[in-house]
């Protein structure tokens, strides 16, 4: 699982550049929002979810301060029954643990199993967006683009939405 030193120097690898705000540990947007950072308005809040079949899991990137309604995320996607997948599931799949989610951990589900939905608004603006550097210790700050470029040159499959 690359740690954050390992998850920075990948960015600079891809020639991406970032800006970096340590803080002290945050399990949910909550514990963020009380932390003074660059660019409050743009942080990622992830969800973890699964079918009710433990066939298709996704990772949902969302600003910090929506909500999605499971049930009609369910419907506009065509999808079975969805429900927040277990810490053992988000371990397997993306080498994370609660409160560290990210889509950068999609780099760790070598069989890409995961699907990223991102939220359309990200490309909106100034085209940032915050997330962990696989450790929920700081946030990164990086441009939507460059994300949806180092994940789709990874193979995830990537669906831009309008939560």
């Amino acid at each position: 699982m690359p740690d954050q030193n390992e998850t920075l120097k990948l960015l600079e690898e891809y020639g991406i550049p970032y800006e970096l705000s340590e803080h002290p540990a945050v399990f949910n947007i909550e514990e963020i929002s009380k932390i003074d950072l660059p660019y409050p308005d743009r942080i990622a809040k992830n969800l973890f979810i699964r079918d009710d079949k433990k066939r298709n899991y996704a990772l949902l990137t969302i600003m910090g301060h929506q909500r999605v309604d499971l049930k009609e995320f369910r419907k506009s996607q065509g999808t079975r029954a969805l429900s927040f997948a277990s810490s053992e599931d988000l371990f397997r799949f993306l080498k994370l643990t609660p409160g560290a989610v990210t889509p950068l951990g999609l780099l760790n589900d070598s069989d890409h199993s995961v699907r990223l939905f991102l939220d359309a608004s990200f490309l909106e603006g100034n085209g940032k967006i915050g997330i962990h550097p696989n450790d929920n210790t700081a946030t990164v700050w990086l441009s939507t683009n460059d994300l949806i470029r180092l994940l789709s040159t990874h193979g995830t499959t990537i669906q831009t939405v309008h939560f």
